[in-house]
């Protein structure tokens, strides 16, 4: 059992639920990608320019549990600089699920990117339990790429913009078959455009902020409304937790 409990709303029976098993990834499936992001109820996805601002107690520990289930973590680089992300660690309780599973002792980080506008003298990287992952593109200067090189591996994949589907089939291909996104909007619009997502995590927060702040995705219409189906709801400290999966 894990420490995060939720009262799980639908499907029926309404009843306490362990998060750990009701987040589970599926065991059969050659790849999964997992993408967890948190939005007010009027829909805005930041809150004084952060994520963080948006989130609660409830929502962190379960961001905590999800990044503890999967083999990776992709985060865009706007994501990371916004958020001032550190270094990926996991709690000694959750340690043991992933010991369970044959996992690595923490997720490693992966990082696309066009430019290689980072901070490479955070934590992030100069603290990571395994070098991150940075996936850029040909356009980013050699000099800046020798640079990132000192604290991550580093992969070019696609001219002006980062192939993604390149990017989740390379890191199935390196057996990272569990693979957790949070964002930013502009990366959770391009894996929709591309098909990988495989499941939504939405927290609603129960806030209203009002104004014209960015939405979970960021990018252009797709060319048909995608439709999902809804796996649960379950509700903790007024959040609620929304998980979607492809039809």
């Amino acid at each position: 059992m894990s420490a995060l409990t939720l009262s799980r709303l639908h499907p029926g029976p309404h009843e306490l639920m362990d998060a750990a098993i009701a987040y589970g990834y599926p065991p059969a499936t050659a790849r999964y990608l997992r993408a967890n992001m948190v939005s007010s109820v009027d829909g805005a996805a930041t809150l004084d320019g952060r994520v963080g601002s948006l989130t609660g107690p409830a929502d962190q520990e379960l961001l905590v549990l999800l990044r503890a289930l999967a083999d990776v973590l992709v985060v865009g680089a706007g994501t990371i600089r916004a958020e001032g992300y550190g270094p990926l660690t996991v709690r000694p309780d959750l340690a043991e699920l992933r010991a369970r599973s044959g996992q690595s002792p923490a997720p490693r980080l992966v990082v696309p990117t066009r430019s290689l506008d980072l901070d490479l003298g955070s934590p992030a990287f100069t603290e990571a339990v395994e070098p991150p992952l940075v996936v850029t593109t040909r356009q980013a200067g050699s000099a800046r790429r020798r640079a990132a090189e000192a604290v991550a591996e580093v992969v070019v994949l696609g001219d002006e913009s980062v192939d993604l589907a390149a990017m989740v089939g390379q890191l199935t291909d390196s057996g990272a078959r569990r693979i957790l996104c949070e964002g930013g909007p502009g990366l959770l619009a391009g894996l929709f455009a591309e098909d990988l997502v495989d499941e939504l995590c939405l927290a609603v927060a129960p806030v209203v902020v009002g104004g014209s702040g960015s939405r979970v995705t960021a990018g252009p219409a797709l060319p048909a409304p995608l439709r999902l189906k809804l796996a649960h709801v379950a509700e903790s400290e007024e959040f609620l937790f929304l998980r979607y999966t492809r039809r």
